[in-house]
Order: structure tokens, then C-alpha cells, then sequence
């Protein structure tokens, strides 16, 4: 069968396990994992946050599907099982996380079990490849894979924003990845996206309301983060290296300003506060929706500069990072003059 096919089909059956799981998953096990309003959550009603559970059933699902009816080239499963493992493990984190709603499980205990992930994505070959000291690349895996899996928790805060930027991300890769020989890439990419995209309209829905919990957006971010290690940027390009910055700008920029903000106030940056991008957007008149198609935009703009820097020249790459920093800069200075509360 065609491996275009075999991507297409990957995203078909994931999005079709979630969707079809989701309502059984409200039903079996919606009475145990519970959001209800308090402190800086402002919905009107309790909703199960069995979103991440559906997405795990959807993306296993089709991979092992695919598994079962391709011969992977050599080396593809291997790494998928990598993230597999490391991904269950980061969702299970953020299930007991759920369960023990408010309080939650401690930081330290998280940051633990997420290094453990990444060093589960390590010993399967799953990392920052860029430099010739071994040990150099692990300590920036374990950045990386930690900060992008905690920037997707942050970005959790209303209704499609963070599944939405995972499809837009999702869809950078498959582009990127494509024509390259990073086959577990597509496969995951296509697989994760398709998840997201069963899950998503039960994100907005009135009557079967769904929220990711933190063991789907965390489950989101380390997939993503695991993948974004894994496709040859630089095939074309020298700078081509730094397309996957471009790629999950959005979510890096939101922690980033979130972090950054709460260290001006002299607060926590790991502990929970009103300052994200998103609800400064809300804040001077932006409703839920636009904020949204804001972000969807921001991001799918920079995905195709992503695109692009891995297939110009060094110069016009330079360039082009030059303008995407001024952009970020630009919007960081003019979300810092909003005020808000608390």
C-alpha cells in the first residue's frame, strides 16, 4: 500500500477511536475524573477530563493498527515504542494529577517522572542529535522534552487552545517530515493528529463538554516534543536546525511570557496565575473564539516560516528567524502593558 495512504489511514482510525471512546470514557469514568470550578477555573458546571485518555486509545489504536498490517522500515518501531512508553507514562503522571484534583500531585514529583520519560526517549535513540558530545545532546533533550510537555499543560486554560495548536504543530511536522526518511515521525504525527481531531469538537461541545486534563495536554506536549527531535531540518538548509523553535512558537512563547511575568511580581513561575497571552487577549476585549483563531493563525504562520527555513539559503534563513524574533518581541511588549489582576 502507498505510504501516503498508509499516513492518511494512520489519522483516519485515531480520530475515529477517540471520537467513538470519548462518550463511553464520560460515561464509565467521567464520575471519577472531574474539573470542578475553583480559584482560576471559571467554567459554570464540573466537566470530566477524560480527553487525554481518549487521544492515548486513539493514537495506540492506530499505530497498532499500522503495525500490524505494514513492515515498518528498520528502526520505525523501535522509536515509536519509545515514545509509547514514555508518553503512557507522562499520561499516567498526569491522571494522578487529575484524580487528586484540586491540590494535584507535587511539582517535584512531576518533573521526576517527566525526566523519566525523556530518558525512556533517550534510550530508544529519540534525541537532540546536533552536537558530537553525547552528553550535551541528553542535557538538552531533557530541556526540551520537559519544557515543551509543561508548555502545553500551561497553554490548557480555554476551550480548544492548546488541542488546536497540537493539530497546527502536528501538521508542521507531517509537511516537514514527509519527504524524509524519519518515517516514525509521519506515522506519529499523522496518528496524534488525528486523535486531536476526534477530540476536539467535544472540547467545545455544550451537552458532551470534555477538557484534555493534564494528562491530555501533557500527553500532547511530550508526543510532540519526542517527535519534533526527529526530522532532518538541516537536509537543506544550515539554520534548518531551529525550524522546530518556529514550530511550537506559540506554546514557547506563552510559557515564556508566562514565566517571565511572574518573576516581574516576584511569584512562582510554576505555580498557577491569571497572566497568559490568551487571557490578556480576553482581557482587552476578545472573545473565547477569536483568541482562539488568533492563536490557530499566530501558529500556522509559523509553521510554513518553519517550512521555509528548511529550504532556503542561510542568509534568507537568518532572515527570516530575525523577523519571526521581532514579531515574538513585539507581541511579548504589547500583551505586558495589559493589566490584570492578581
Amino acid at each position: 500500500m502507498d505510504t501516503l495512504y498508509l499516513y492518511i489511514l494512520s489519522a483516519l482510525i485515531a480520530c475515529a477511536a477517540t471520537a467513538f471512546s470519548l462518550p463511553l470514557l464520560r460515561r464509565y469514568a467521567g464520575a471519577y475524573l472531574i474539573d470542578r470550578p475553583c480559584g482560576l477555573k471559571k467554567h459554570d458546571t464540573p466537566i470530566p477530563v477524560v480527553g487525554g485518555s481518549a487521544i492515548l486509545l486513539g493514537l495506540a489504536a492506530s499505530l497498532l493498527f499500522i503495525r500490524l498490517t505494514t513492515a515498518f522500515p528498520s528502526g520505525t518501531l523501535h522509536s515509536l515504542r519509545g515514545i509509547l512508553i514514555g508518553g503512557s507514562l507522562i499520561f499516567a503522571l498526569g491522571l494522578a494529577d487529575d484524580f487528586k484534583k484540586p491540590q494535584g500531585i507535587s511539582i517535584a514529583v512531576r518533573l521526576v517522572g517527566q525526566a523519566a520519560a525523556a530518558l525512556i526517549l533517550i534510550h530508544y535513540g529519540v534525541h537532540i542529535s546536533l552536537f558530537n558530545c553525547p552528553a550535551l545532546s541528553y542535557i538538552l533533550t531533557l530541556l526540551w522534552v520537559i519544557g515543551i510537555t509543561n508548555a502545553f499543560n500551561l497553554l490548557d486554560i480555554s476551550d480548544g487552545l492548546c488541542v488546536s495548536q497540537a493539530v497546527v504543530c502536528c501538521l508542521g511536522l507531517c509537511v516537514i517530515a514527509l519527504p524524509s526518511e524519519f518515517i516514525y515521525v509521519n506515522f506519529g504525527a499523522c496518528a496524534l493528529l488525528g486523535a486531536c481531531a476526534g477530540f476536539w469538537p467535544y472540547n467545545h461541545s455544550n451537552r458532551l463538554k470534555t477538557f484534555l486534563g493534564d494528562s491530555g495536554s501533557t500527553l500532547l506536549g511530550f508526543i510532540i516534543a519526542a517527535l519534533s527531535m526527529g526530522s532532518g531540518y538541516s537536509e537543506h538548509s544550515n539554520l534548518g536546525f531551529l525550524a522546530p523553535l518556529l514550530i511550537l512558537a506559540i506554546p514557547l512563547f506563552d510559557t515564556t511570557f508566562v514565566c517571565l511575568m511572574r518573576l516581574c511580581k516576584r511569584k512562582n513561575p510554576l505555580c498557577g496565575s491569571n497572566d497568559h497571552a490568551a487571557l490578556r487577549l480576553m482581557k482587552i476585549g476578545l472573545s473565547k473564539n477569536e483568541t482562539l483563531l488568533l492563536f490557530t493563525g499566530a501558529a500556522l504562520f509559523f509553521n510554513i516560516l518553519a517550512f521555509a527555513v528548511t529550504k532556503i539559503s542561510i542568509i534568507a534563513a537568518a532572515t527570516v528567524y530575525f523577523v519571526a524574533a521581532l514579531i515574538v518581541g513585539m507581541a511579548a511588549l504589547f500583551l505586558s502593558r495589559i493589566r490584570m489582576k492578581g
